[in-house]
């Protein structure tokens, strides 16, 4: 049996993963178990620093060495203590992909536990729903706001991980300015299930990357 245990960012990742990747990966006899980052003692979610998130990742390493141990978080809000986000060569000009990369990389030298498959979301959750913006029609009456989510992904060369960080502009940001009653939690994981893992793959190549290495443990 192959165990997969993934430190989500918060309860939107969490059931993501629960009702969307671990059915798909049951199949293929992989199991898949999402894990919400512990903040603090009665607070779970959110990365706030890097080293509380270090403590998890290196205990659930060590807890269980036959499980692979991955992450969901948003390069989106990042903390400027994770590893290389103040290196002078952090590809700062760089697209998305680049930057989830590059910190990535020097996550796993940080961590430095084999069993560690880090991920980064490029640039944060609610981009792979930029995938098919129509599917936003099942849960909001007005189609003007998805063709503008349309607009907006053909803005960015028809690929949803390069919608940018900005804060106002940053993939979350701009669903909610068009659709001021979208919840992240609740609407977020169903849309992203009605698309499905298939045309995300296609369309969000660095999504795709790691569940290309997940695939991969089953062979």
């Amino acid at each position: 049996m192959i165990r997969v245990k993934i430190l989500v960012e918060g309860q939107t990742e969490e059931t993501f993963v629960r009702d969307v990747l671990a059915p798909y990966y049951a199949r293929r006899q992989i199991f898949v178990t999402p894990i919400i980052v512990l903040t603090s003692p009665c607070n779970k979610g959110g990365i706030t620093s890097y080293g509380k998130v270090r403590r998890q990742l290196i205990r659930l390493c060590r807890q269980d060495r036959g499980a692979v141990i991955t992450t969901m978080f948003d390069l989106y809000g990042l903390p400027m203590d994770f590893p290389g986000r103040q290196d002078a060569v952090y590809p700062a000009n760089g697209n998305g992909e680049q930057k989830a990369d590059f910190l990535e990389d020097r996550m796993t030298v940080d961590i430095g536990e084999g069993n560690l498959m880090p991920h980064l979301s490029v640039h944060e959750f609610e981009a792979l729903l930029f995938v098919e913006p129509e599917k936003f029609s099942d849960w909001f009456d007005d189609d003007g706001p998805i063709e503008q989510l349309r607009q907006i992904r053909a803005q960015a060369g028809g690929l949803p991980e390069q919608i940018n960080d900005n804060p106002i502009t940053a993939p979350s940001k701009r669903i909610m300015a068009l659709m001021p009653h979208y919840k992240k939690p609740l609407h977020g994981p169903l849309i992203a299930k009605d698309i499905g893992l298939d045309a995300m793959r296609q369309a969000c190549p660095h999504f795709n990357a790691w569940l290309q290495r997940l695939d991969q443990l089953a062979t």
